[in-house]
């Protein structure tokens, strides 16, 4: 099992940024491909981002690229997501999951899910 906790969710201007964290603890973090998530009210959760097991490549949705970055600690057994000129459209509850091996951008890919942490932007 891989146990995965988000923070660093909050409440935040438009423009403003904000950096997600996730604490993962249990199996060998460096061995899974990280990914995050979000699902706002009412709406299916979608990809964000993903990273693979060294942090040498990454993918991204349209709606993150160029504001958002993932990246990944080994050592602190932590992946971030830096968030930067946020919007309204933004909010949602970020969700961060993980991947034995392969970087997938498919919810259904994933094997490990956290419990999630709540982003809200106001206009």
């Amino acid at each position: 099992q891989l146990q995965l906790v988000e923070s660093g969710g909050g409440l935040v201007q438009g423009g403003g940024s904000l950096r997600l964290s996730c604490a993962a603890s249990g199996r060998t973090f460096s061995s899974y491909a990280m990914g995050w998530f979000r699902q706002a009210p009412g709406k299916e959760r979608v990809f964000v981002a993903a990273i693979n097991w060294s942090g040498g490549t990454t993918y991204y949705a349209d709606s993150a690229k160029g504001r958002f970055t993932i990246s990944r600690d080994n050592a602190k057994n932590t992946v971030y997501l830096q968030m930067n000129s946020l919007k309204p459209e933004d909010t949602a509850v970020y969700y961060c999951a993980a991947n034995y091996g392969v970087v997938p951008t498919k919810m259904y890919e994933y094997d490990y899910w956290g419990q999630g942490t709540q982003v809200t932007v106001s206009s």
